[in-house]
């Protein structure tokens, strides 16, 4: 297995284009993923640099429903004709950042025949599985951090329902993540994986003894190698590398084998 990220907000190539965001690019044995889509068409023109034909993409895969993990979807939907979209039921409900600037997805996509809406569990290939988590307990919380979601017309913190998480089992045991909203602990201790690749969701977080507490925590998983990325935040992923020997950053260009 192969895992490429092809938009990321860091690089460490001339040639690559970065934005606030994340897309992946999967090749396993049988299937070929894009896992996100960033926020603009910057995934596709890094995507052609880097010699990957997202045209032959087999699956596509939305981690949840914000700008900067779906605001290429629309692009990815004029490069790919074939490949289908799955995405989580809630994924279009209007959601806001701490401003309240609108952060969702363009809804007028949601009526696409290329979009297959999950619910909790989704196998969509003999050894990969999407799932929500929605019905687990959340222990490790560090809230919304100002994000809210819109139901009903009202507007409320965001409880990250439209967010899924992507296992695929092989050899070994590899979880990807978007951006964790529902909580990095809680999602390394639910899956048990081997390699954990993904986003955080730790930017917003200065305090380092809460950066400290979370290190040891995934340093207890003595069997996962962390991948992190996007919404993590280099300052935290730095301090956060002192006290966990298996965390690796993974930049717009690079490729981990597995």
């Amino acid at each position: 297995m192969k895992i490429t990220s092809i938009l990321e907000n860091t690089t460490q190539k001339e040639d690559m284009i970065t934005e606030h965001g994340l897309s992946l690019y999967i090749e396993t044995e049988e299937q070929k993923i894009l896992f996100d889509m960033g926020q603009s068409d910057a995934f596709y023109k890094n995507a052609q640099k880097l010699g990957i034909d997202l045209s032959r993409v087999d699956i596509a895969v939305l981690s949840h429903g914000h700008y900067d993990h779906g605001g290429g979807l629309e692009a990815f939907m004029k490069i790919n004709s074939r490949a289908p979209i799955y995405v989580m039921r809630e994924a279009f409900l209007p959601h806001f950042n701490a401003t309240g600037k609108y952060i969702g997805l363009d809804t007028s996509l949601s009526e696409s025949e290329r979009i297959i809406y999950v619910d909790d569990e989704c196998k969509i290939a003999p050894n990969i599985t999407l799932y929500s988590c929605n019905k687990r307990e959340r222990k490790h919380s560090f809230g919304a951090f100002g994000l809210t979601e819109e139901r009903c017309g009202i507007i409320a913190p965001d409880r990250f329902l439209h967010e899924q998480y992507m296992l695929i089992e092989g050899e070994k045991r590899v979880l990807i993540s978007g951006c964790s909203h529902k909580g990095a602990l809680d999602i390394a201790e639910w899956f048990c994986p081997d390699v954990f690749v993904g986003g955080f969701h730790f930017s917003k977080i200065t305090q380092k003894e809460i950066l400290y507490g979370a290190a040891r925590s995934l340093a207890k998983r003595k069997n996962t190698k962390f991948y992190t990325c996007h919404c993590t935040g280099v300052a935290q992923y730095e301090y956060m590398k002192e006290h966990l020997n298996s965390l690796y950053y993974l930049s717009c260009g690079d490729s981990i084998e597995l």
